[in-house]
């Protein structure tokens, strides 16, 4: 995307970093909000290790790892996967909506 023209493009066409948003079916939705969750559930909890272990190195005291996945990796990992469920659902939807407008 090297001219304005391409950027007019892809947000008419709706995509994001080359990812057509707007020719996804319902199983490719489906599959992209899931991805998007586990990804964000995996970071956060590896974020949240390595400030663990990081307070563990300055304090001392050994922390329980299982807070990493209960407080912060799973709250996240759900968050996510409901916003881009329901982004990517809106989208479907709409695109649905749209053909059954013009046939």
């Amino acid at each position: 995307m090297t001219t304005a023209n391409d950027v007019e493009r892809a947000r008419r066409d709706g995509s994001l970093f080359g990812i057509p948003f707007g020719d996804l079916g319902w199983f490719a939705s489906l599959l992209m909000g899931v991805a998007t969750g586990m990804t964000a559930f995996f970071l956060a909890t590896f974020v949240a290790i390595v400030v663990m272990l990081v307070m563990m190195s300055v304090s001392h005291h050994t922390p329980d790892f299982a807070i990493a996945y209960r407080l912060v990796g799973f709250p996240v990992g759900v968050v996510v996967m409901t916003a881009a469920l329901g982004y990517l659902g809106f989208n479907w939807a709409r695109r649905m909506a749209r053909r059954r407008r013009a046939a």
